[in-house]
């Protein structure tokens, strides 16, 4: 195995590391099966502001993982905004389904996706809690 070095860097640094998984989707047609790809970084970095950026549904934030994710058998991504609503409009079993195998490849903690929608929903309450009543009282 080749290990990091400044003749060694381009090669390895170039070559695709991420992982894949085949998820069979029944529902959407006989013998339909989607490539789930590990994210990139940048990616990753996307996908995560995106969701903060405001208040997301589950659906719109399981649709947004699926763009960054389901890839082609070349590794190139399969899916774009044009496809939101009509994946939103999918079952959500399907959907829960397809993001778990995205969550899992990603390494990113169960529930991931339904967390960056709620703590998307808090960010826009503007409570600080710092005004309580029992807060300031106590001072």
């Amino acid at each position: 195995m080749p290990i990091l070095s400044k003749e060694t860097k381009a090669a390895i640094l170039g070559a695709a590391h991420l992982k894949t998984e085949s998820v069979d989707v029944p529902e959407w047609g006989d013998g339909v099966t989607l490539i789930v790809s590990e994210m990139s970084g940048l990616a990753r970095d996307a996908y995560y502001a995106k969701q903060e950026a405001g208040k997301v549904a589950i659906s719109q934030s399981q649709a947004d993982l699926l763009l960054a994710t389901v890839v082609d058998e070349t590794g190139a991504l399969v899916l774009d905004e044009s496809d939101v609503a009509a994946l939103q409009a999918q079952g959500s079993a399907v959907l829960d389904r397809i993001s778990e195998v995205a969550v899992r490849i990603n390494g990113m903690k169960t529930g991931a996706v339904e967390d960056a929608a709620k703590n998307s929903e808090a960010a826009q309450s503007g409570d600080s809690g710092s005004a309580s009543a029992s807060t300031s009282a106590s001072q």
